[in-house]
């Protein structure tokens, strides 16, 4: 158990608002976190700098990795003047083309007209299209194979009168980074997206949990906005409203455009795709880069909506930047909708250099043994534990204003989740709260960029007994790392001994997100494996059995080493300035 004296050191390192770093330490997995190189620095320069001021261990295979990245950064800034003038191209053809489909469509309709095709509708034009648009009665339509015809040669004639799509400019590849728990790939990743900064207008960055949540979330928007709920009350576009022609010509006309509709619900994940990374709040396009850290394919959705979202992605010009434990092709061992997958790994494979970090050193354990004792990871729950856990409590909920109150949180699809006692940025939990109750990865993201420090008390040695409790918490820990929270926390073990099991057995790790109680996101999983023509076997319970014991290994290793490492001096200083919710609080005074 760490020594009382140091409690109140760590507090004024981790919360102060200097920049002040430990003296002595030689390691560090997130060093170039609280400094501010110059933004024409590239990955390779910022790694350098860091080695030499000794904040870093030189690691030939993360030099390797780093100077990858900086042929890749060097290549940007072409490319992102490509993009732009690719999309300006691409929004005149796009323009032009919706202007020529409607010429034809009406020329289509005034010929039918001409032919006699509606003329046993003259009586009941008017009163067919009120029908239509009150949604009353279905449209007036030809049969599906001739509608589908009828599509496509339409489609035809339009890519002779306007040319074929612009052709994507070759983007640089990008790269996909594998290696054990600890050699750094997070880190070369992060400063590759941070040199990206003012370089790159559209780009994010995603942890597994965070990236599969966002898929999700445009799939049910995408629903919401063009979903089979809403053709009831299908309106006729304005366009053709305000056409000078005969109702019934009109009401044709919202047959055809709800038949293209039809069609592009069918390609639900292209759709999302095409909104994943574009940043709202900026007018102009250009290129983007996708950073993916800790890529993996736990069940058949992730395999089918990752396949779908990034064939897009990659094809549409996206830069793809992806870290994980595994190379590409181990990334399925267990074999789900091996089709799918092998066709995204090619894709993959053909736009992305693979490169693996072959070191065995964990640089989180060994920035931790060249720190302070692990002073906010109390254990055992013994009396002084918890005395101390609250002492700590006290202090810090003191410093950010000593008012404490219960706080609501949106999460998604309308759910919410409770905070039953935070201040200020600070909130405070029980381990069974937060992982003894059916709520995943998007309950603890709301969690994780609302409040820049937590306090979880009470948490247990991992066992097969509350295995569903260990996975929860493991995806709770990715959450606090990823949006770089400082974690308190009480527990029964020291963190080696955490995950260790018991004589019962091992420990499964589903590492999915979930939505036990959602009916909708059921749906909408329903609906992706569908168009994949998957059944729905790949559900969470059924992929427990295929789980091998390596995986296990990974998962638990990789949340004992982001638990060691959050407890280290530059860790917590970097908490400052990079939680969201200082950031928001910038934002505010400005």
């Amino acid at each position: 158990m760490p020594k009382i004296s140091q409690i109140s050191a760590v507090l004024r390192l981790g919360f102060s608002s200097s920049r002040r770093l430990s003296n002595g330490s030689h390691f560090i997995a997130r060093s170039y976190c609280t400094s501010d190189p110059p933004k024409t620095s590239g990955p390779l320069t910022s790694y350098s700098k860091l080695v030499e001021q000794g904040r870093l261990q030189h690691d030939p295979y993360q030099e390797k990795v780093a100077s990858a990245f900086d042929n890749l950064f060097g290549r940007l800034e072409r490319f992102e003047k490509e993009m732009e003038d690719y999309h300006v191209r691409l929004a005149e053809w796009e323009k032009k083309r919706e202007e020529e489909r409607r010429r034809l469509m009406v020329e289509e309709a005034e010929k039918k007209e001409e032919d006699g095709m509606w003329a046993s509708m003259n009586k009941h034009g008017q009163k067919l299209l009120g029908r239509w648009v009150l949604g009353r009665r279905k449209m007036n339509v030809e049969p599906g194979v001739g509608k589908w015809v009828s599509y496509l040669n339409r489609e035809r004639r339009l890519d002779s009168i306007v040319g074929s799509r612009p052709a994507v400019p070759q983007a640089p590849k990008g790269l996909y980074i594998y290696g054990n728990v600890g050699c750094g790939k997070t880190m070369l990743m992060d400063m590759f997206y941070g040199a990206t900064d003012g370089m790159i207008r559209h780009r994010q960055r995603f942890h597994f949990h965070e990236a599969m949540l966002k898929i999700n979330e445009q799939m049910h928007k995408y629903w919401k906005e063009n979903g089979e709920e809403k053709s009831s009350q299908y309106s006729i576009s304005s366009w053709i409203m305000n056409l000078p022609v005969d109702e019934k010509v009109k009401e044709w006309l919202a047959g055809e455009e709800f038949y293209k509709q039809q069609l592009q619900m069918k390609h639900i994940l292209p759709a999302v795709a095409d909104k994943f990374l574009v940043d709202q709040q900026s007018s102009k396009k250009g290129a983007s880069i996708l950073c993916f850290d800790e890529i993996q394919t736990v069940d058949v959705f992730a395999i089918v909506a990752l396949s779908g979202v990034m064939s897009r992605l990659l094809t549409t010009g996206t830069v793809l930047v992806a870290t994980s434990n595994r190379a590409p092709r181990e990334l399925n061992q267990d074999g789900m909708q091996k089709e799918i997958f092998d066709k995204f790994i090619s894709k993959l494979e053909k736009h992305c250099e693979i490169i693996s970090i072959g070191s065995e050193v964990d640089y989180r354990r060994v920035a931790a043994k060249n720190s302070v004792e692990n002073v906010h990871y109390l254990w055992p729950l013994n009396n002084v534990v918890l005395e101390e856990f609250e002492k700590m409590w006290r202090q810090v909920t003191d410093q950010y204003g000593g008012k404490i109150t219960s706080a609501t949180l949106p999460v998604m699809f309308g759910r919410t989740v409770e905070v039953p006692e935070s201040c200020n940025g600070v909130a405070r939990f029980t381990f069974e709260y937060l992982c003894g109750r059916p709520i995943g990865a998007a309950d603890y993201i709301a969690v994780a960029k609302n409040y820049h420090t937590i306090f979880i008390s009470e948490i247990p040695a991992m066992s097969m007994e509350i295995r569903d409790k260990a996975r929860r918490f493991i995806t709770l820990v990715d959450e606090l790392y990823n949006h770089h929270c400082c974690l308190v926390s009480s527990a029964e073990t020291p963190i080696d001994e955490l995950f260790q099991g018991t004589a019962e057995g091992t420990l499964f790790d589903l590492e999915s997100f979930q939505f036990e109680t959602e009916t909708e996101d059921s749906r909408l999983r329903r609906d992706v494996l569908a168009e994949g023509s998957i059944s729905s076997a790949g559900s969470p319970s059924s992929i427990v059995k295929m789980l091998s014991g390596e995986e296990e290994m990974f998962a638990f290793a990789r949340a004992a080493s982001r638990l060691i490492e959050m407890q280290t001096p530059l860790y917590l200083e970097g908490v400052r300035f990079l939680h969201p919710y200082f950031h928001q609080q910038k934002v505010y005074k400005k």
